[in-house]
């Protein structure tokens, strides 16, 4: 059993999605058994990276500009947004090579006993962003899940008066999993057969 600042640095890396006790323990020992460079240099990357990363203004996406990369660059299709939970799902979703538009990144998924509402989910600048464009389609590239299908459902509902396609992602991302741990074929043909919502 770790004690003192080994089991505060045990408890800290047990916040991380993915990382169980026992994970946690085994690098909590890895990191200070190594040289103090070492592990000074992991802990200044992190310093460095909370630093250096913010929410870029338009589309709530971490980024090291504000605005992103991605809202700055005129070539994209200004006409399509893709509205996803998390900015690690841009990533998954650029690297298929198969969308080219806009994005909006919503941060949570609505789940009403977790206390997350429409305000958690940034709902009214989501809502000012579309207003302020003429998008022809907008994509739910969400998790499929029961707070997926919820927070699919309040968006669409908002929108649906607006002569704007809705689409979604194909059914090939099973039900209950996570965007992250999906395969890049598997979004890439998800992506290509979006079917209306």
């Amino acid at each position: 059993m770790l004690q003192g600042k080994l089991l505060q640095l045990q408890q800290s890396l047990r916040t991380l999605p993915g990382i169980g006790d026992k994970t946690a323990q085994r690098l909590a020992l890895h990191i200070v058994s190594q040289p103090k460079d070492k592990a000074k240099k992991i802990a200044d990357c992190i310093n460095e990276a909370v630093e250096a990363y913010l929410f870029c203004d338009t589309c709530n996406m971490l980024s090291e500009s504000n605005p992103c990369s991605i809202c700055s660059d005129s070539g994209r299709d200004q006409s399509k947004l893709c509205i996803v939970e998390h900015t690690r799902d841009i990533y998954s979703i650029e690297t298929t090579k198969e969308y080219k538009g806009l994005y909006f990144v919503l941060g949570h998924l609505l789940s009403p006993i977790d206390n997350v509402g429409p305000k958690e989910i940034r709902f009214d600048k989501l809502e000012n962003y579309i207003l302020k464009n003429n998008f022809e389609e907008i994509i739910f590239a969400i998790s499929p899940s029961t707070e997926g299908e919820t927070t699919i459902h309040f968006i669409a509902e908002h929108f649906k008066e607006k002569l704007v396609k809705l689409t979604r992602l194909s059914t090939g991302i099973p039900y209950g999993s996570d965007m992250e741990y999906t395969g890049t074929v598997t979004l890439m043909n998800a992506m290509k057969r979006r079917f209306p919502v």
